[in-house]
């Protein structure tokens, strides 16, 4: 089998599992075991999967650009949006993290609502500039520019003091194994502190983050409150989480 082919196979089977196992497929392939995890190392150096032990998971294609993430699933981050302004309430303490679902959550946030709401994220700050009965605390930084969000040690430490009702943490993978996940590690460890400075963290999943993965783990499935994605419940959402329909 011509190594192209091969590839294209185990991209179509990552596709419709949801995951591929090494050993299973080296048998059923009728390939050797290092023949495969050949491809698997290659296809990953490529930004086609991402490996884990035993096998692969399909990668997070939401490692982007700011400007270009802009536009993916444009309908659908407006869609969960607007489900999650449901879940406010005055006087609340809201974290809102960076990322373009999260900014499309600012913009539709009531004018009149009475509520504090703390970010790291200059884009969200901007996102309210007209929400009169929202009072702002932007957290600095060193700017990382991927996200264009304030990252180190202050940022840390200012979350690390803070208890909020509400954390709207951005995520670029959702997946059973992997939990809730993003691609870069300094950004991962902000993620899980903010996670931790609220009473409940909420999730906004597009379609292609879910059953994604990235190298980096925020916190596994359970560690959040509540998730609103388009569609039905996914089978692999733990028990004791909370689920919206967008």
């Amino acid at each position: 089998m011509l190594t192209s082919h091969r590839r294209a196979l185990l991209l179509n089977r990552l596709q419709a599992d949801g995951r591929l196992v090494a050993a299973d497929l080296a048998r059923e392939m009728s390939l050797s075991e290092d023949t495969l995890r050949r491809d698997l190392r290659q296809m990953a150096g490529e930004g086609l999967l991402l490996r884990v032990h035993g096998g692969a998971l399909p990668l997070s294609p939401t490692h982007l650009p700011l400007a270009r993430r802009q536009g993916l699933e444009a309908a659908a981050k407006a869609r969960l949006a607007r489900a999650a302004v449901g879940l406010l309430g005055p006087g609340q303490v809201i974290i809102l993290d960076g990322g373009t679902t999260n900014i499309a959550l600012a913009g539709l946030i009531p004018a009149e609502l009475n509520a504090t709401v703390v970010t790291h994220s200059p884009g969200v700050a901007a996102a309210l500039e007209a929400k009169t009965g929202i009072d702002i605390l932007l957290i600095g930084g060193r700017v990382f520019r991927h996200s264009m969000v304030a990252m180190g040690p202050g940022t840390a430490e200012a979350y690390g003091r803070l208890r909020a009702d509400l954390c709207f943490v951005g995520v670029t993978g959702v997946q059973a194994e992997a939990g809730l996940s993003t691609g870069d590690p300094e950004e991962a460890v902000l993620k899980g502190i903010m996670m931790r400075a609220a009473a409940e963290t909420v999730v906004l999943a597009t379609p292609d983050k879910l059953g994604a993965a990235s190298a980096w783990t925020i916190a596994p499935l359970g560690a959040m409150g509540r998730m609103i994605s388009a569609g039905a419940r996914p089978v692999w959402l733990p028990e004791g989480c909370g689920h919206s329909s967008a």
